[in-house]
């Protein structure tokens, strides 16, 4: 993919059209732009986005936010498509590949209210919004008295229904109001010893139809070895799993020197039984060195009693 004569057509880069897609869509645009390529943004409505009374865990996952952005990898009518790594499945379909991630965000959950700083402020009882299942289950675990409810929608949407007064904190990835200019409303951040973060959380990927070698060449540049190295390990944790939006399941690295250190939390929705967490650590230099510690680590998680999906 080298940089383009002006008579050759643009890339195309598919997005959703929530205002946080869009804001890593063209984040990944000026960065190309920089580089001398023409691009283009194809904005694209997918089923997750129209689906918002009921759960992911109900209507498929988080691939249905991806979905058609594939159809229009596959059909041609884009490029290369940006996606919050979080959403994207951990075995993409035949003819697909992830061209690059890029370099992380804040991986933290936030805690966002208007009259509490801490979620240890908040008073007995009180409703806390969230529709991920991982943090349902780490939230229970930290405030068992807590009523945790369903919260769909973009971000702005989520904080409307919370100044709207229908929940007195919510739960959001710390990386997406950051991005979005909405720090300020982040009271305080869980740090992963409170709240393992999702596996990818914070983290930005590109993907592309597996045999555009141009691209799969040209975008190598965009990409963050370390941030690569470090989903590969959380996100092999949850394949393992069978992880998917069904499962409460966290999983983060983190580095110190060239050893990274990976937890792992698996939680049961029905709370007869305890969260399970499980820890590892190994010098790790390749993808398959970080594929093969998130493997012992989900071995462990089941060793200790969580339950793999079947298929898994």
């Amino acid at each position: 993919m080298t940089a383009q004569h002006p008579a050759q057509r643009p890339l195309v880069i598919a997005t959703r059209e929530s205002q946080l897609a869009l804001w890593q869509a063209r984040h990944v645009q000026a960065l190309l732009q920089e580089r001398g390529h023409r691009i283009e943004l194809l904005g694209m409505t997918t089923r997750g986005d129209q689906i918002l009374d009921r759960t992911l865990s109900k209507v498929g996952g988080k691939g249905l936010f991806i979905k058609e952005l594939e159809v229009a990898l596959q059909e041609g009518r884009a490029d290369i498509a940006v996606h919050s790594l979080k959403d994207v499945p951990m075995v993409l379909p035949e003819g697909f590949a992830l061209a690059c991630v890029m370099q992380r965000e804040d991986p933290r959950d936030a805690f966002v209210s208007p009259h509490h700083a801490r979620l240890e402020d908040l008073p007995q009882g009180a409703v806390v919004g969230t529709s991920s299942l991982r943090r349902q289950v780490l939230l229970h675990a930290l405030r068992p008295d807590l009523r945790i409810e369903p919260l769909r929608g973009n971000v702005n949407t989520r904080l409307r229904k919370l100044d709207e007064g229908q929940y007195a904190a919510i739960v959001l990835a710390a990386a997406g109001l950051k991005r979005l200019g909405l720090g300020e409303r982040i009271r305080s951040t869980f740090e992963p010893e409170q709240m393992l973060p999702a596996a990818g959380q914070g983290a930005l990927a590109i993907e592309v139809r597996a045999d555009r070698q141009d691209l799969l060449q040209g975008l190598a540049p965009l990409a963050d070895q370390s941030t690569w190295l470090t989903v590969t390990a959380e996100r092999a944790v949850s394949r393992a799993m069978g992880g998917s939006c069904s499962m409460p399941l966290a999983a983060h690295g983190q580095w110190q020197g060239q050893t990274l250190r990976l937890a792992a939390a698996w939680g049961d929705l029905s709370g007869r039984s305890p969260l399970v967490r499980a820890a590892g650590e190994a010098t790790v230099t390749t993808l398959q060195e970080a594929d093969a510690l998130g493997l012992r680590v989900a071995a462990q998680l089941q060793t200790h009693g969580a339950v793999a999906e079947p298929g898994a």
